[in-house]
């Protein structure tokens, strides 16, 4: 088609305007929190018009996550097109390690995380994407399966699997802990004795 470097420039130029955009809110919201840092303030600082802004973000909480709706493609990719013969968990498994484990070890990590819980509306922000996420990866496995949409085992196995980045955060070995999880997912919950011997616990999934 005649015009696609144009439209491919324009998505280009589209797309850096927005990670610009994003990239300014996160460093003041960083610098100076959340609540002190205003909408006027990270269009001057991204060098754009607050119409702009809000045409690529609908609100000041959506600056923070501004991977949000990427994220939740890249999980329904992952299931939807994993490899011929390659299971549901496998596959979560290895868009895990690809994609979980740097962000794990980003060392903004913990700066990110502590702006977002120690402010309310980003927690509750963040809490709501968490349920969206794991409400459409639970449908999209279960589709996969051929099973109900709102079949339990599915949505489970979905919400389990969006806890891991929470648990992999701040472990010496963000990769190891993502496999040892997987692992317990996939193999299941073997006999654990503790040191008078008696079994702590046991299950099979």
């Amino acid at each position: 088609m005649p015009d696609s470097p144009t439209v491919g420039r324009r998505e280009r130029k589209k797309a850096a305007t927005r990670q610009a955009i994003a990239d300014a809110a996160l460093e003041l919201f960083l610098k100076q929190g959340f609540e002190q840092v205003s909408v006027r303030d990270i269009a001057e600082r991204a060098d754009v018009s607050t119409t702009t802004l809000f045409a690529h973000f609908p609100s000041k909480e959506a600056l923070v996550f501004d991977r949000d709706e990427d994220i939740e493609a890249e999980l329904v990719a992952a299931v939807r097109e994993r490899p011929s013969g390659q299971g549901v968990v496998e596959a979560l498994r290895a868009h895990a390690l690809k994609s979980w484990v740097s962000i794990a070890s980003d060392p903004r990590l913990h700066r990110f995380t502590a702006l977002v819980d120690q402010t309310p509306a980003l927690s509750k922000h963040a809490e709501r994407m968490w349920m969206r996420h794991a409400a459409t990866l639970g449908t999209v496995i279960a589709e996969e399966l051929g099973r109900e949409t709102d079949d339990l085992a599915c949505s489970a196995l979905a919400r389990f699997v969006l806890q891991i980045p929470t648990l992999a955060k701040g472990r010496h070995d963000p990769r190891a802990a993502v496999e040892t999880v997987f692992d317990l997912l996939i193999h299941g919950w073997q006999s654990q004795h503790d040191s008078r011997g008696a079994i702590t616990g046991s299950y099979k999934g």
